[in-house]
């Protein structure tokens, strides 16, 4: 079986997606790489030589998506890992992200990797292989005050990979979650936008943790190179997971959201169950 893998990963002109590629690209793979602007994808292309290559590609725009992956199968072979990457953050209370942002946030976070699932998946099912990794994150696990729309926005994207993976399954591909905690990328910085807290009820809670966010952008303890590796092996492992929490903090955050949903489960099982009609009836 050939070791180099072909991967086409969205956004790669900053945090993971560049991380991710430039890390491919040093160990013998060979990336189709989308950007937003031309001179980025040139660059990318210059730069990588013949085992990589950049393309055009606004994955909001489903004709964009399509043709990138046709142009990518074409001038690659082959296709092996898909990595919906592209993403950004839409922060602040729900009450106060206007509708506009929202659709906005939607159009990137969920709709852009269903148009790049939708444009891979008939590839990916000829060949009968392929991974497909989804980068969520904790927070497509674990909601926090003043992060409700972008918690919304990966939760859906957490259930597009649970559910892809029961389909693809059987033929032979595979799908992984990816949930990063916070990590050293431009994610609460240039990527992020922010809704201002200007409802006093809300100060406490959103503005608070807000205010986190954005001191501790640049200090977070996640190493996008490490990750870059982690799912480099992942990709090549026999039995890969559905869910891979990434960071000291989303695997804590992921133990004390699923404890906590079985200790609430105990206490409500007698009454859920207690909905259905009695046996026999």
């Amino acid at each position: 079986m050939a070791t180099t893998k072909h991967w086409f990963i969205t956004g790669v002109s900053t945090g993971f997606g560049k991380e991710l590629a430039d890390y491919c690209l040093r160990n013998g793979d060979k990336v189709a790489a989308t950007f937003r602007k031309q001179e980025q994808a040139d660059e990318f292309t210059q730069k990588a030589s013949e085992n990589g290559r950049g393309f055009v590609v606004e994955v909001t725009d489903e004709a964009q998506v399509k043709q990138g992956i046709a142009d990518a199968i074409q001038h690659f072979g082959h296709l092996d890992v898909i990595v919906n990457n592209a993403g950004y953050g839409s922060l602040g209370s729900i009450e106060e992200i206007d509708a506009k942002e929202v659709q906005r946030q939607f159009d990137v976070n969920v709709f852009g990797p269903l148009h790049v699932l939708r444009a891979v998946l008939p590839h990916l099912r000829e060949r009968r292989s392929g991974h497909i990794l989804n980068i969520t994150s904790i927070g497509g696990l674990k909601t926090f005050p003043g992060v409700g729309v972008y918690n919304a926005s990966k939760f859906a994207l957490e259930a597009i990979g649970e559910s892809l993976s029961q389909q693809v399954a059987p033929l032979g591909i595979h799908v992984t979650n990816i949930e990063p905690s916070g990590f050293r990328t431009e994610w609460a910085g240039s990527s992020a936008t922010y809704a201002d807290t200007a409802i006093e009820d809300y100060r406490a809670t959103v503005g608070e943790n807000l205010k986190g966010i954005q001191g501790y952008s640049g200090r977070q303890p996640g190493d996008p190179q490490r990750a870059a590796k982690i799912m480099f092996e992942l990709v090549r492992q026999e039995n890969p997971p559905l869910h891979l929490p990434l960071g000291k903090a989303a695997v804590k955050g992921a133990r004390e959201k699923f404890t906590g949903l079985v200790k609430e489960l105990e206490q409500v099982a007698d009454l859920g169950d207690s909905a259905d009609f009695p046996a026999g009836e």
